[in-house]
């Protein structure tokens, strides 16, 4: 198949201006600052105190890839690794300081909530202009209408004002008009993240389809799981530079081994793997956070396991207000995002009752044999099993299993998640 995208050596440079006093200005020094500038005006001509006070910032450098028709190709990093910027490059939306970006095709592009939108029109009518700056003709957005309605689930409210919606309603509308309008390059950043759980799975079979029509996505997103079951391949991004372009897998792999790093840096990070939904939800009332999340083994922390240690978990929790009865959950995930086990302290009958204070909640869990390899967790807390979390943290990579000799025949072989320890072979 023929490239669609091709991305040459793009680079986007930012001026980032430092402040180099505090506010409050003296006669002095308005009269210094006069005198220097006069003298920078009358030996350096070409430069100012702006000038002096900006620094360079790279957000992209020297990236390169190449994307063919049909392909489903998933962009992963870090926040601040250069995601949104490439993909406001490829929508056309900002120009590279240096490189060149060619694209074959009609680009449609989910890159924040209300993403083309106009705020005073209705919904209906943000359809309609959503399509002509598609390049969509009248006729073909009226044949697509009824469909983009029904996904969108926004019948009642299709003549209400935009400006009206909550940030979910926007999302469900954008992403269908999106969707539906037969683009042949659909881009979406992670603002799916707003919606709720059932919509984000629908725009996730939704894309899935387009992908398999032969149009081309881009999906950003730190949903590992997402990632490897809709992408086929993935840019993984650090530091405005392509680390990797390549297999999923491979490039989740590599994402997830770089995201481990030391234990401080772990718990320096741990904001990064906290869902922006629940951010939002709660930060009016926020009862209760998570702090910190380790595993220990004879009283030290760890990052490393041998298959058959046993797993001891620390949560610890910052209480805000007093709690009463609430759950704390905990999933394992292995590298590919796929369930290992979900364990509910309900389940337990271990109902947590904190008051306000920082507190540490430990979990242990014995005879579970994982196979080799990096292990990721999900994690919340909450009241009721129905309605959002206190605090969520996701795909946070918390600990690797090694061998350590309980494997020793075709290393190469495929291990599965969980090893069978006690097992015994005889002849009956």
């Amino acid at each position: 198949m023929s490239n669609v995208i091709s991305v040459e050596n793009i680079g986007k440079k930012y001026l980032i201006s430092h402040q180099g006093r505090e506010p409050y200005t003296a006669l002095r020094d308005v009269l210094a600052d006069g005198a220097r500038a006069f003298y920078r005006r009358l030996f350096s001509p070409g430069t100012s105190q702006a000038d002096a006070q900006a620094e360079e910032f790279w957000a992209l450098k020297d990236v390169s890839f190449e994307v063919k028709q049909g392909d489903r190709i998933g962009i992963i990093g870090r926040n601040g690794a250069g995601k949104s910027t490439l993909l406001k490059i490829l929508s056309r939306i900002t120009e590279p300081t240096e490189g060149r970006v060619r694209i074959r095709g009609r680009v449609a592009s989910l890159l924040e909530v209300g993403t083309g939108f106009h705020p005073e029109l209705t919904g209906r009518e943000n359809i309609f202009l959503n399509g002509a700056i598609l390049g969509m003709h009248r006729v073909e957005i009226a044949r697509k209408f009824d469909e983009i309605v029904a996904f969108a689930e926004i019948e009642k409210f299709l003549d209400t004002p935009v400006k009206r919606y909550s940030s979910g309603m926007y999302v469900r509308l954008a992403f269908a008009v999106a969707a539906h309008l037969e683009p042949e390059i659909l881009i979406v950043d992670e603002v799916l993240a707003v919606g709720d759980a059932q919509f984000q799975k629908k725009c996730l079979g939704k894309m899935e389809e387009v992908g398999k029509e032969g149009r081309t996505v881009l999906f950003v997103s730190h949903n590992m799981g997402a990632i490897h079951t809709l992408t086929q391949n993935c840019a993984f991004l650090g530091k405005g530079k392509l680390l990797f372009f390549g297999e999923t897998l491979e490039a989740v792999g590599k994402y997830l081994s770089e995201s481990v790093g030391s234990e401080n840096e772990k718990k320096y990070n741990l904001d990064f793997y906290r869902r922006e939904y629940v951010e939002k939800a709660y930060e009016d009332n926020v009862k209760v956070r998570y702090t910190d999340i380790w595993v220990e083994k004879d009283g030290e922390r760890i990052s490393e396991l041998v298959m058959g240690d046993r797993l001891d978990i620390f949560f610890e929790l910052e209480v805000y207000s007093q709690i009463h009865g609430a759950n704390l959950s905990f999933s394992i995930l292995n590298a590919e995002a796929q369930f290992v086990s979900v364990i509910f302290s309900w389940d337990n009958d271990y109902y947590i009752d904190l008051p306000p204070g920082k507190h540490v909640i430990k979990l242990e869990i014995e005879d579970f044999v994982l196979t080799p390899g990096q292990y990721l967790i999900i994690s919340g807390i909450n009241q009721t099993a129905v309605t959002t979390p206190w605090d969520a943290i996701f795909h946070y990579p918390l600990f690797e299993v090694v061998n350590c000799g309980k494997i020793v025949h075709w290393l190469h072989r495929p291990w599965g998640v969980v090893h069978c320890d006690r097992v015994q072979w005889s002849k009956e």
